[in-house]
């Protein structure tokens, strides 16, 4: 190795620059050296590096550490620290070639597919070829602004479609509303070019990319609905153009008082309705969407590194691991890691589900998003990026969301067989005209085959699905049931195993005082005070005793200097006493520990026993055999002693809701199982089991273990819903057939549901069934009016009844006939606003 004697680093010599100079080559490192070895005219020189130095920055400054550029910067140089560049180049400072970073990740192509076809894929946004369907991007976060441009692309279309089609609507129909004389004004031969004029943007501008999607079906020979919506609209819509620009070719049996049918009306309705659909569908999927945002924003934007002593703020996707990392109260945990040197209490309600805060000592690990809430600690990062518990939950719901299949495949499975039929049935009728019909055959072949076609055209089929939706999902909002999207209705009726989150769903999710124990009563004379709207009771139901009275308006006097949930219970119930509450002297609060202060002169101490242990205190004997009871029975126990000696101790519980027993009552009617997944523990989570008569119990689970629970359950033919109300809960929601988030829990369970019960109560779960299952029952029944009358008039248009009876459909009629499929179908929608959303006795 040859030494470059400008900036002294060592350059490989078959690599290096040179310059001959006195007989003697010298090496340089880069053209910068080069460069000012000569300008020097070779007199800057400095001392070559020591034998195991470290290589230096040009110019022979101090040694320095390797180079360690951000995840975010493309290039940069090895030797100088802090430049760093997007695009390639020189190094301003030392003249060397920038090098590609390799810690940052080349951006991945969005890769979109479809989720009933996910063996479709492609790298741009479009449609399924086979179903039609709008590709969703398959990587989380990806996409969006090309599907908030979609969206906004396709509200654009509608909006337009709409304004055109009113007016199309009422020159073709004006006639049939009583008062409405449009002719007065627009004479029937300018009504028929202004129906032509108005309908082509809404039919070949709004309604082109319906053709585009039905051509795709037909050369991938995968008829869908958009096969059949663009057969039958453009059979309406040209025959109508042909109608106005060439009369004559009509036979004078298919004119009605000289003039031959328009379908202009129909064309335009259909391809306006259909629009509705997809913005409809992509506005929903938009709003799915939002639940992956708003874990996105739970986590922290910056966190304290430790380096050498001193702390900087880093943005959090610099961290890697291995970095110390400082975490104040009241901060979030930045990212996923262990605990160091420290202690305190971490809120993890958001991954347990459970509101009781966990103490956390050196060597525990910690969850990044989760809240620290007493104490200051140093934390070594582990798990980075993709890696942490947050973006695995974040990518279980996307995944979930996005495999989800939409309630139109129903209509799609029919269309597969409906639309060759039709095609069929058409071509079938146009041959036979041709061949063996009257003069002028062609004429009448053209307009038997058109009639078929016109008859089939799904306009009740566009229909069908969502006007039952929309009147459904507008009875259940009556009821406090706010459905997001429909195949969550689609798919409550037919639910098996209900899981369910214990905290927050089964339980008030806030912690309350249930029982109050002085020390010296004996069980006999003890007065549990029971709330009566809740099994596990509640301090203000019944007045308490005196010497209850005084214990508690102790504790809750140092408790009332807390945050922590166990102690804002305490307090409540000293204020549903109307207690009067001292303020404490000298207090102290021990994180994980309790909280000790003096009242009336004396020391008073609330917590955990190992707390009062370690200050003198004396256990006693009758109280512990006690607190083991309640503990037995899902009760937290917190002690309180005056000097050195215990007089007391408090119960507190997550009530069970009131409403709670008789919903699970009424589910097991319903043939449901009922299976609680909670974060708690086990000794909990099995009395409040034994308490309810639920099923089965999981507990200590993660949101990954509920998730699997989920998909097992499915796996062996269940069709699950699960309820639930913390971001814990946010991938079983998504990956269950039907998510029911409580309208009290957190935006993300709410965002990752299906359906949201406003009022959190579990007796809304009836409702929903009983309401899914008139829907999908009003949605057969449109279905079957939709294909049925079309399918019956097909074979009338291809003329079956001519050689019998000598009677043909006239187009006129096949579109009344079409019509009255679509009256049909909106009546028997509106039915479902009479429905009886209450429970089963109720209705």
């Amino acid at each position: 190795m040859k030494i470059d004697p400008i900036c002294g680093m060592e350059v490989d010599e078959a690599k290096a620059l040179t310059v001959e100079r006195k007989g003697e080559i010298h090496h340089f490192c880069s053209d910068h050296c080069r460069k000012k070895f000569l300008d020097d005219g070779g007199a800057t020189k400095t001392e070559p590096h020591e034998t195991g130095s470290r290589r230096r920055c040009c110019g022979g400054g101090e040694e320095k550490e390797s180079v360690s550029p951000k995840p975010k910067s493309a290039h940069y140089c090895p030797m100088c620290p802090g430049v760093e560049s997007d695009k390639p180049g020189d190094c301003p400072k030392c003249g060397m070639a920038l090098e590609r970073n390799p810690s940052m990740s080349a951006k991945r192509k969005t890769i979109w597919t479809c989720p009933m076809h996910p063996e479709i894929e492609q790298d741009h946004p479009g449609d399924c070829p086979k179903c039609g369907m709008d590709l969703e991007p398959k990587s989380v976060g990806d996409g969006g602004d090309e599907e908030a441009a979609a969206t906004r692309a396709l509200s654009r279309k509608f909006w337009i479609a709409l304004a055109l089609t009113v007016p199309v609507f009422l020159l073709a129909m004006g006639k049939m509303v009583p008062g409405l004389v449009l002719e007065q004004w627009i004479p029937h031969r300018v009504g028929k070019w202004l129906e032509l004029l108005l309908s082509a943007p809404v039919v070949l501008w709004a309604g082109g990319m319906f053709f585009q999607r039905g051509w795709n079906s037909i050369i991938n020979r995968s008829p869908n609905m958009f096969t059949l919506i663009a057969i039958g609209v453009g059979a309406a819509f040209g025959f109508s153009v042909v109608a106005v620009l060439a009369p004559g070719v009509f036979p004078e049996s298919f004119r009605h008082h000289g003039e031959v049918g328009l379908y202009f009306e129909a064309a335009a309705v259909i391809i306006t309705l259909v629009l509705l659909g997809q913005l409809l569908e992509a506005k929903a999927r938009s709003r799915t969407g939002k639940a992956v945002q708003a874990l996105l924003e739970l986590g922290a934007k910056t966190a304290h590194r430790v380096r050498d002593g001193k702390e900087e703020d880093v943005a959090i996707e610099d961290i890697q691991p291995g970095d110390q990392l400082r975490v104040r109260p009241g901060e979030k945990v930045p990212i996923d890691g262990r605990i160091v040197d420290g202690r305190s209490n971490v809120d993890e309600s958001m991954i347990t589900g459970e509101p009781v805060p966990v103490e956390k000592r050196r060597g525990d690990k910690v969850i990044g998003a989760t809240v620290n809430q007493t104490g200051s600690f140093l934390m070594k990062a582990e798990k980075v990026g993709g890696e942490t518990l947050l973006a695995q939950i974040i990518h279980m719901v996307s995944e979930a969301q996005r495999s989800r299949a939409p309630i139109q495949k129903l209509a799609d499975q029919v269309a597969a067989w409906f639309v060759p039929a039709v095609v069929v049935s058409a071509i079938i009728a146009f041959i036979v005209w041709a061949v063996w019909g009257p003069a002028p055959a062609f004429a009448y072949a053209l307009v038997n085959a058109v009639a078929v076609l016109i008859i089939a055209c799904p306009c009740a089929l566009g229909l069908a699905t969502p006007m039952s939706i929309m009147v459904g999902v507008g009875r259940a909002a009556q009821s406090g049931i706010l459905v997001k999207n429909a195949e969550a209705m689609e798919r409550a009726e037919k639910v098996t195993h209900l899981l369910t989150d214990k905290t927050g769903t089964l339980t008030a999710g806030k912690p309350k005082v249930v029982e109050i124990v002085p020390a010296g009563r004996s069980r006999s004379e003890e007065v549990q005070t029971e709330n009566p709207e809740s099994n596990q009771g509640s301090a203000g139901a019944s007045p308490y005793q005196d010497d209850e009275k005084k214990l508690l308006r102790l504790a809750a006097a140092l408790e009332q200097q807390s945050e922590h949930p166990l102690a804002r219970a305490i307090v409540d119930a000293a204020e549903e006493q109307e207690l009067d509450l001292p303020s404490p002297e000298d207090f102290e609060s021990t994180t994980a520990g309790g909280v000790a202060g003096k009242i009336d002169g004396k020391t008073i101490r609330v917590g955990k026993p190992d707390f009062l242990r370690e200050r003198g205190v004396r256990p006693h004997n009758e109280l512990e055999k006690h607190a083991d009871e309640l503990q037995q029975q899902a009760r937290t126990v917190i002690w309180v002693a005056r000097e050195s000696e215990v007089i007391g101790l408090i119960a507190v519980a997550d009530p069970i809701k009131k409403s709670t027993p008789d919903a699970i009552r009424r589910l097991h009617e319903l043939g449901i199982k009922v299976i609680m997944c909670t974060g708690d523990n086990g000794q909990t989570a099995r009395a409040v089991a034994k308490e309810l008569d639920i099923d089965d119990v999981h507990a200590g689970v993660t949101p990954e273990d509920k998730q699997r629970i989920v998909k097992e359950l499915q796996k062996d033919g269940a069709v699950v819903a699960m309820a639930g109300d913390g971001i814990n809960d946010a991938p079983a929601l998504a990956a269950a057939d039907v998510g029911i988030a409580m309208g009290t829990g957190t935006d993300v369970a709410i965002e990752s549901a299906g359906i949201t019960l406003v009022k959190g109560d579990l007796s809304g779960i009836l409702k929903a069934i009983q309401l899914s299952r008139e829907v999908m029952r009003n949605i057969r029944q449109n279905l079957f009016f939709a294909f049925v009358y079309n399918a019956a008039g097909i074979p009338i248009a291809a003329g079956l009844l001519y050689p019998f009876f000598g009677l043909l459909l006239n187009p006129m009629i096949a579109g009344a006939a079409m019509s009255f499929s679509s009256v049909s179908v909106i009546g028997n929608a509106l039915r479902l606003g009479s429905v009886n959303a209450g429970t089963d006795e109720e209705s």
